[in-house]
């Protein structure tokens, strides 16, 4: 049997640490995107409610909340029951918080378990920076505005809806998602994304949009159709009913990305104002962005969210990698010249954040780190993360037999050197302007995990 402690202190009141962990969302922003863990349920309250996670293997973690352990804002405290894994397992979670002053909480987790120490560590590491960084997110936030707002949101069970819903959950504001099947519950409408019911949006402060057909795929007229209708269509119907919803969204916030800009722009350093590039990807993005019109001109005001290579191991590109990197077997790509602009999952999520909170935010925004490197300096950084080789590239025939040409030309060997420059008038705050730091981060290999 384990008895594991670890603590920290977060810049925060001890009644503002508890309140955070009482919000919806507050078990997705605390779990880490490396294990292959999904959350099914929530629980309904800290004091009595059951969370359900789905490991691998079909397995399911059920976490009843004890009311005997329940001491509002000091402490709670979650047991693992239910079989089978309750049955060969022991885990009961004690999450304790002790104002030091006025404005900061030692935050205590003690585990007593029989799963080994060595594999609650990086976990435990990876929850306490998150719930700092998170509650330093939700401080900045109030300079934009404290009225709780209630946020409309498409595309909301993907990677990055996943992390937006729950920054938006835990930072006090309510969320409606936006769902094609039937609905399950209070907190969702259902939305047909070519003719979206009137009422769809009627009570709804900001809408989030982020659904549309993943980009990744060999580039054959069908990939290409879905991924053009998937979005230009959906968004100019929302904006539309946005517009002539007589009590709905002050605040259309829309997906883009970098591929605007085109494939290759060399080295040349762009701004929002760059003109746009002229291939497939940049055809749509330019449409795209074009559907948020109608939203706009009825004084609803619209940003373009121009995302780079999201950063997590949990989806995109880093899935795929990570295994291949973790064996031994990474390497540039092609040549390793062509630039990459990456964001890591959180600070994307914060500049959704921001987007939905800042008035003084419209229009296009480069959601990338100021940091952009080249494919050869991702590798090395990605190899020296992992403690791996990074001797093997991968020839630019590889891409090509998995994407074709256009579409390996057009993802895998883009090249986008992306500034943040409207982020960075705002003064805005990156967690992880820095690539190493923001893989350590979602990988699980920070100092002392």
């Amino acid at each position: 049997m384990t008895d594991f402690e670890h603590s920290s202190e977060v810049p925060a009141p001890v009644e503002e640490v508890f309140a955070w962990h009482e919000r919806p969302g507050a078990i997705h922003r605390l779990t880490p995107p490396w294990q292959s863990v999904r959350v099914l349920q929530e629980a309904s309250s800290v004091r009595d409610g059951t969370a359900v996670l789905r490991l691998p293997g079909g397995l399911r973690w059920t976490a009843a909340h004890r009311p005997d352990g329940y001491d509002p804002p000091r402490q709670f405290v979650d047991q693992l029951t239910g079989a089978p894994l309750g049955s060969v397992l022991s885990w009961r979670h004690t999450h304790r918080f002790e104002p030091v002053s006025d404005g900061v909480t030692r935050v205590i987790d003690r585990v007593r378990t029989s799963v080994p120490e060595v594999a609650l560590r990086s976990m435990f590491v990876y929850r306490h920076r998150q719930l700092a960084a998170d509650l330093a997110a939700l401080a900045r936030a109030r300079i934009w505005g404290r009225q709780t707002l209630t946020v409309a949101v498409t595309g909301a069970s993907g990677l990055v809806g996943t992390a937006v819903c729950a920054l938006l959950g835990t930072t006090g504001h309510q969320v409606i998602r936006l769902v094609r099947r039937p609905t399950s519950n209070s907190g969702e409408r259902q939305w047909n994304p070519q003719d979206p019911d009137a009422d769809l949006l009627r009570g709804v402060d900001a809408v989030v949009h982020l659904a549309g057909v993943p980009i990744a795929g060999r580039f054959t007229d069908g990939h290409k159709a879905a991924v053009r209708g998937s979005r230009v269509g959906p968004t100019r119907a929302l904006a539309e009913l946005a517009a002539r919803t007589p009590d709905g969204p002050r605040v259309l916030v829309s997906a883009s990305a970098v591929g605007y800009y085109g494939a290759d722009r060399g080295d040349v350093a762009l701004e929002e104002g760059a003109e746009p590039g002229s291939d497939f990807l940049a055809e749509v993005v330019r449409e795209w962005e074009a559907a948020t019109a109608p939203a706009a001109a009825d004084g609803i005001r619209t940003v373009q969210v121009r995302t780079g290579i999201v950063q997590s191991p949990a989806g995109g590109t880093l899935r795929l990698l990570h295994p291949l990197f973790a064996a031994g077997l990474g390497g540039r790509l092609g040549g390793g010249d062509q630039w990459l602009s990456w964001i890591g999952i959180d600070d994307l999520a914060d500049v959704y954040l921001r987007a939905v909170l800042d008035d003084d935010l419209s229009g296009p925004v480069n959601a990338v780190a100021p940091d952009p490197v080249r494919n050869r300096d991702y590798t090395q950084v990605l190899g020296a993360v992992l403690r791996r080789p990074t001797m093997l590239p991968i020839p630019r025939l590889g891409p090509q037999l998995l994407l074709g040409s256009e579409g390996a030309d057009e993802l895998a060997l883009a090249s986008q050197r992306v500034m943040p420059v409207r982020l960075q008038e705002a003064a805005h705050v990156f967690r992880h302007p820095e690539l190493e730091p923001a893989l350590r981060h979602v990988l699980g290999k920070e100092a002392g995990a």
